[in-house]
């Protein structure tokens, strides 16, 4: 969707399950979910199907990430009162990293850098 960005036409959840190799029930679920955070929007009818909502570069890695798993980077330990204050320090650092990493690559990036035949995004 990033690549077809503004030429004004939608994907069809076929076309991208086969681009992607997801199977299309799971698609459609993912789908569901981006488009209630505000990443994807969808038109419906014979021309419809899905665009993204905002510009690709406008959309990052981290916004995907945490509307599909509500966080970038789950760590359990950061609510294990048995963990020490001195680990938990570093597994703050850690997430706040990773959060900083995945903020500062947006889908503009991504699809310029993607091959043309698509590949695998493992979210």
């Amino acid at each position: 969707m990033a690549r077809r960005y503004g030429e004004n036409q939608t994907m069809h959840i076929q076309e991208m399950a086969v681009a992607q190799g997801i199977p299309e029930n799971y698609l459609v679920q993912i789908l569901t979910v981006l488009r209630g955070a505000g990443v994807v929007k969808s038109k419906r009818g014979k021309e419809g199907g899905y665009c993204l909502a905002r510009p690709p570069g406008e959309i990052t890695f981290g916004d995907v990430v945490r509307a599909v798993q509500g966080h970038v980077l789950d760590i359990p330990s950061l609510g294990d009162p048995n963990c020490s204050e001195g680990m938990k320090e570093v597994w703050r650092k850690m997430k706040t990293s990773a959060e900083q990493i995945a903020d500062n690559v947006t889908f503009e990036e991504l699809a310029a850098t993607a091959e043309p035949t698509g590949g695998m995004f493992y979210i």
